[in-house]
């Protein structure tokens, strides 16, 4: 098959695959490795591109993606969480790499090649992480924790995988031991000066302007790219540390405004994600995959059942995490693309010094001495060789079960130790007034959560008293968008009396809640929902009404829904509450149904639906059940 209809069907499966992954609510990882699997068995990837530029181009992407996480990285996240972090990325490591190795051993593999898979599993990867991130949508200490070590212990496993690869190449504890450190030392360096250098670069042409707004992401790119080709030409594999560092000093330059940088990398991240799963998975034979099974599943069990939790256990020991926090932490490891892709370069790299070791030994040596060095480290290489043709299909029975099960496990977990909800179902106010307070009442007693937004102090004092969970704040401060404690909200209904403060509020949360959970109150002045709103089809000249509405109104790509039916503005609402109307909620029967419901309380302003523990957000398109449900109303006291 020529590389570009390859291609194309490559990003096609890619999208299919995590669309079907969000429809059915199981990691997109599961479904990407199945396809690329199928797939491989027709048209192998290295045979349509070449395993140089396959490889190449794995690189470039797993750069760009921990470049892209990097960003997401800031330092006030760790606010309370600091020593956790700092062990999780450095003790936990160690530990995890040294009880991974003896796992390796147990199983049966080699010892050298079990140091090298030690090394290159202690990943977890923000390309597993992130999507389980979202789909879970845990605590925010949770989420800091998982997210910092997942991208920042990518580079340092990477790191670790060269050292103890070059080790095992030199051969003999003296070479070995000052290659190490000599490697070591050149990638900190080399990887703290490019950062650094691409850094200030990057923040001077930001803070001048130098650079147009629609060439940001672009531009962010080529750098990125350029420091990661750069950093690697000068010491191998130290590209992926440059680029996270390179990330982070971004995200923590203070005023320093990457939204668009942030949202194209997030992009670009999904469709190369998908492409390099389904790209290493094809690279794999059903015949490998049985003929390392026996091994991989003791390896396998021993990395879930003990590896995980005794380096969490041990690592977190004494820090600021809490029993839950490392309980959950201790089964959260599920290994992403850094570990494939690193693993399918080290296997082709030790083909590389078996045959540079064979042409070496062909040639001898200055003496005899000298010549049965080289034959013996040729037949050394030549043996490890062999030992590595099981290091691929290892590994990638390592990722797709780890997937499997923490992708698939965790949320029972996370739900029973109070951490994270699977179905975040609950609903955040922004603003407090009095009908929102009975409505956040009532949808507690329901069992959905609430959390009520509000600066006015008597808002915020009457919510506690009766018992509401309220943050004394405003939506569009950096506390409520940037540390705001979401876990378990699903909705946003966007309820204070300025208008474009509900529209702005809808926009920034609709990044965290999607868009389609987010709504607003109707707009003062505007009698109907815009999108309800009929065009024009006069064909008329200037000055007809669409064209008026359309001078008058917000745009819509600037509102949000509109929420209750019938909708009603925030003076509305609370005029009607003055004047005696009241929340209450009615639960829907045979005997009792919405067409009743509506017939004894025609000025009633629906404004949930409660089905199975779930809230819906009423509109005016929606489609209500008859029975079944509880409906949550603004209607008349009797």
């Amino acid at each position: 098959m020529p590389p570009a209809p390859y291609l194309a069907l490559v990003l096609g499966v890619a999208i299919l695959c995590q669309l079907a992954a969000y429809r059915l609510r199981v990691p997109s990882i599961l479904l990407l490795l199945v396809a690329g699997f199928g797939l491989g068995q027709a048209v192998s990837p290295e045979t349509v591109l070449g395993r140089d530029l396959l490889f190449a181009g794995v690189n470039l992407a797993v750069g760009v993606i921990l470049f892209e996480g990097s960003l997401s990285l800031r330092f006030r996240d760790l606010r309370g969480l600091s020593a956790a972090v700092v062990r999780l990325c450095s003790v936990t490591v160690l530990l995890a790499w040294a009880l991974t190795t003896l796992a390796a051993i147990v199983a049966g593999v080699e010892w050298q090649l079990a140091l090298l898979i030690g090394a290159l599993l202690v990943v977890t990867g923000p390309t597993v992480i992130a999507p389980i991130i979202r789909q879970l949508r845990p605590t925010r200490r949770v989420s800091s924790m998982l997210r910092w070590e997942g991208i920042v212990v990518d580079p340092i496993g990477a790191i670790l995988a060269v050292l103890v690869f070059q080790a095992i190449i030199v051969g003999g504890p003296d070479g070995a031991l000052a290659t190490a450190a000599l490697t070591l030392g050149r990638t900190v360096v080399i990887s703290t000066v490019l950062a650094l250098l691409f850094g200030v670069l990057l923040e001077v042409a930001m803070r001048r302007h130098l650079i147009p707004d629609f060439l940001e992401g672009v531009t962010f790119l080529a750098v990125a790219v350029g420091s990661l080709v750069i950093s690697n030409e000068l010491q191998s594999e130290s590209g992926l540390l440059t680029v996270t560092m390179l990330g982070i000093y971004l995200a923590n330059r203070p005023g320093l405004r990457l939204e668009h940088v942030r949202e194209f990398k997030e992009h670009l991240q999904v469709l190369i994600v998908g492409a390099l799963f389904v790209l290493l998975a094809g690279r794999v034979s059903p015949a490998e995959v049985v003929a390392v099974a026996p091994t991989a599943a003791v390896f396998v069990l021993l990395l879930l059942l003990v590896v995980r939790p005794a380096s969490v256990a041990l690592g977190l020991l004494g820090t600021e995490a809490t029993r839950q926090e490392r309980t959950l932490l201790a089964f959260m490891a599920p290994r992403g693309i850094v570990a494939a892709a690193v693993t399918s370069i080290f296997a082709l790299e030790i083909e590389h010094a078996a045959d540079e070791a064979r042409s070496l030994a062909a040639l001898g040596g200055e003496d005899a001495r000298e010549s049965l060095a080289l034959e013996a480290s040729a037949e050394r290489l030549e043996q490890l060789v062999i030992a590595s043709a099981d290091l691929v299909p290892l590994v990638f029975v390592t990722i797709v079960v780890t997937v499997a099960v923490y992708g698939l496990g965790v949320g029972r977990l996370a739900e029973r130790l109070g951490l994270a909800t699977t179905t975040p179902n609950g609903v955040l106010f922004a603003g407090a007034p009095l009908w929102a307070r009975q409505a956040a009442g009532l949808l507690t007693e329901l069992k959905v959560p609430t959390l009520l937004v509000s600066l006015a102090p008597a808002e915020v004092a009457q919510a506690r008293m009766a018992g509401l969970r309220v943050e004394r704040t405003h939506i569009l401060s950096e506390y409520a968008v940037e540390d705001m404690e979401l876990a378990g909200l699903g909705s946003l209904v966007a309820a204070t009396h300025d208008d474009d403060t509900n529209s702005t509020a809808a926009r920034e949360f609709g990044h965290a809640l999607g868009q389609s959970n987010t709504y607003q109150l109707r707009r003062q002045g505007e009698s109907l929902p815009k999108r309800s709103q009929p065009r024009d089809r006069s064909g008329g000249g200037g000055g007809t009404l669409s064209e008026a509405k359309a001078k008058q109104q917000t745009a819509s790509k600037l509102t949000a829904q509109v929420a209750f039916s019938p909708p009603m503005s925030a003076p509305e609402l609370d005029t009607a509450t003055r004047e005696g109307m009241q929340v209450r909620k009615t639960r829907l029967t045979a005997q009792h149904t919405l067409d009743d419901f509506r017939e004894r309380e025609p000025d009633a302003v629906l404004m949930f639906v409660v089905q199975d523990g779930v809230a819906t957000v009423v509109t005016p398109r929606s489609h209500l059940p008859q029975e079944g449900a509880t409906l949550v109303a603004l209607v008349h006291a009797r």
